[in-house]
């Protein structure tokens, strides 16, 4: 089959082009760049905008499903930079699969869409978790617009599903643990609250595997149809646990120090209000969401997703840190 992956030139994207390349499809990346990595694997690479309603028309034409994993991430921007790329970008996908009669999508969602400040999810499920609200962040707030979106528009000509991998990491990761890395070896790194709280994450093969599986199964009136799942590796750390290890497979410092929650909140507060007055550059070191989402519980029961789609994890937290520290 021909797939249009939106975002493949990603961390996530090039898993899911090299997996489907694997598995025999024909695959199309939707990128606002060019990546050697894609071409090598033989995808073929189409530049353009989300928010470009012609661009991604065009870039949909001929495909039989979309992977739709592209987004504007982060916890610091405008909302309209995030509403054009999360949101109007969705619609853009969601018209181009109706005006080619596309009949599969897969999007990629986060479980950051049942943010609800300091309130715990702990083994849950994504029908047991509503929506949050107040989220403070525009990325939150706009991915759960075009979940939404893309749920509604599940159907008799398209199926679609949204997934909700929490904290991707792994080889080829140049976003979330080296910055960690980074900040952790500058001595900036400091827990929220004692970094008890335990939390889930997805190392990259299973955040991919996922996405296959569900595929897999997505067809008009699926069990998986029109619904979103959180995706985890299934074995929550706490916080402490987790970073130190992550930062551990690296060659990094241990993190020791902490600041309470509601420091680091009013921290958040001061950089917010600083950052666009003084028209500061880069993302602020902290935020109001940010603090929020550091110090709190969250973890799922990945039950739904096996149930399912037959969603199983491949890679334990430790033979994923083992490739971590082997850079494979």
């Amino acid at each position: 089959m021909k797939i249009l992956v939106t975002g493949g030139g990603g961390f996530l994207g090039q898993a899911l082009c090299r997996g489907l390349v694997e598995r025999g499809h024909e695959v199309l990346s939707f990128n606002r760049g060019h990546y050697p990595a894609l071409q090598a694997l033989g995808v073929g690479q189409i530049r353009g905008d989300l928010a470009d309603a012609n661009a991604v028309h065009h870039a949909a034409a001929g495909v039989g499903a979309i992977f739709h994993n592209a987004a504007k991430a982060g916890a610091w921007g405008s909302y309209d930079s995030y509403f054009q790329a999360n949101v109007v970008g969705t619609r853009n996908v969601l018209a181009a699969c109706r005006a080619h009669g596309i009949g599969r999508l897969v999007y990629t969602s986060t479980p950051s869409v049942t943010h609800r400040a300091t309130h715990p999810v702990e083994g849950l499920g994504a029908d047991e978790v509503p929506y949050g609200e107040d989220f403070q962040a525009p990325y939150a707030a706009t991915k759960t617009l075009a979940e939404q979106e893309v749920l509604a528009a599940n159907g008799a000509e398209l199926a679609t599903v949204a997934l909700r991998p929490r904290l991707i990491w792994g080889p080829g990761d140049n976003q979330l643990v080296p910055r960690l890395a980074e900040r952790a070896r500058a001595g900036r790194l400091r827990f929220v609250g004692d970094g008890s709280n335990k939390v889930d994450t997805t190392f990259i093969d299973n955040a991919a595997q996922a996405h296959f599986d569900a595929f897999d199964h997505l067809v008009v009136g699926a069990a998986c149809a029109g619904k979103a799942y959180f995706i985890s590796n299934g074995e929550p750390l706490e916080m402490r646990v987790l970073l130190n290890k992550l930062l551990a497979a690296v060659d990094a410092p241990p993190v020791t120090k902490t600041i309470s929650f509601k420091t680091a909140y009013r921290i958040g507060a001061v950089c917010e209000r600083l950052w666009p007055l003084l028209r500061l550059r880069g993302e602020p070191p902290m935020t109001r969401f940010l603090a929020e989402q550091l110090c709190t519980p969250h973890w799922y029961s990945m039950e739904p997703a096996r149930r399912d789609f037959g969603y199983v994890p491949q890679v334990s937290i430790a033979e994923g840190l083992r490739c971590l520290a082997a850079g494979r």
